[in-house]
């Protein structure tokens, strides 16, 4: 019986881990007034007929903190690119000037700023209550093993544990935030 709880501990870290590891990946897209090749992941080029990422037809660089430069692997690719960054609607404004596609990151407003932070809050909101999915799955399997015959006390300890999990990983969740929040306000 106890091999049964451990699978269900592990599988509730692992599964918590994950929320966390989503979570991340959505800070990256949030940007935070510094310049990365992380803010045109979104953006597909048609590449022959197919939509394809940027990264795939361009090399991508970050010069300094406010400039990405973009130098696609094929010359006839620069105005392809040059349109899906603006039809990605993204806010950057691609300049060409025949070999690169330079884009100029503008600064942050204290509006913008504040719409940041609250997007990243709700990235992190969404990131909690996949959590507590979680949490609440596995509580329910550990009580289908006590209806089995699993002892009460185990069940119990199986139970507290997982709420030490959830713990720790919410307030996992709450340092990123208070990481991401303070990257985006610092002018």
């Amino acid at each position: 019986m106890t091999e049964e709880i451990d699978f269900i501990l592990d599988s509730t870290e692992e599964s918590m881990t994950g929320s966390i590891a989503h979570l991340e990946k959505e800070f990256l897209n949030i940007r935070a007034g510094k310049a990365s090749p992380a803010m045109l992941g979104s953006v597909f080029v048609d590449y022959y007929g197919a939509a394809t990422p940027l990264s795939q037809v361009s090399n991508i660089n970050v010069p300094d903190a406010r400039t990405i430069t973009i130098q696609p692997y094929e010359k006839s690719m620069l105005q392809p690119i040059e349109k899906a960054i603006q039809i990605a609607n993204i806010g950057f404004n691609p300049m060409n000037n025949g070999d690169v596609i330079i884009i100029s990151v503008p600064p942050l407003t204290e509006e913008r700023r504040r719409d940041l932070v609250k997007q990243a809050k709700s990235e992190a909101e969404d990131a909690k209550i996949g959590i507590r999915n979680v949490r609440k799955d596995a509580n329910t399997d550990i009580k289908k093993l006590e209806k089995e015959g699993t002892s009460e006390d185990m069940c119990k300890t199986a139970e507290d544990k997982v709420q030490n999990l959830t713990n720790a990983f919410i307030k996992k969740v709450d340092e990123l935030l208070a990481v991401k929040e303070a990257e985006i306000m610092k002018v």
